[in-house]
């Protein structure tokens, strides 16, 4: 029985929650129900694949997980939900987040993942495109997205307008 429309949050790691916490600020900002666990691919399989149901169930519509090193973990819930899974390749081991990219990129045929950028950038993103798909049913959160891309802008011109008076 759904309780209540969520994104989750699944960490391969407690030392992913650094570069996690740019999505949390993102959700929080938009009045977005979120939940955070940390579940594993690799050390915890079963956990994860019964997060992933019990999570849906609740009313999870999307899935943002970040891993790193060999970062499977966007794969494995992909392959157990039809909701939208974002993933986040975690910087840092001997290729600095290049494998977990690749790792969260290469996914087969059938089974997408939404790959952002590797490290906070990414986490920031997913947790955008994550309210991005919810703004889909949710006149409210779509009305404040279009307000925050206007903020955006004019926070450019701002900084122009500063840089500007410094160069005359």
């Amino acid at each position: 029985m759904k309780e209540k429309t969520f994104v989750s949050i699944i960490m391969g790691s407690k030392s992913d929650y650094d570069v996690v916490c740019e999505a949390l600020k993102v959700l929080e900002k938009f009045g977005i129900e979120h939940e955070i666990i940390v579940s594993s691919a690799h050390r915890s399989p079963e956990r994860t694949i019964k997060y992933v149901k019990a999570a849906e169930e609740k009313g999870a519509e999307v899935f943002i997980c970040a891993a790193g090193m060999a970062a499977h973990l966007a794969g494995v819930v992909a392959s157990q939900t039809i909701k939208p899974v974002l993933g986040i390749p975690i910087g840092g081991g001997a290729l600095n987040g290049v494998d977990a990219l690749y790792s969260t990129v290469q996914m087969p045929g059938g089974m997408p993942v939404g790959t952002l950028a590797i490290g906070k950038a990414g986490a920031k993103n997913a947790a955008y495109l994550a309210a991005q798909i919810l703004a889909l049913k949710d006149d409210r959160l779509n009305a404040i997205l279009k307000e925050d891309k206007i903020k955006m802008a004019k926070k450019v011109e701002e900084d122009s307008a500063e840089i500007e008076k410094l160069l005359k």
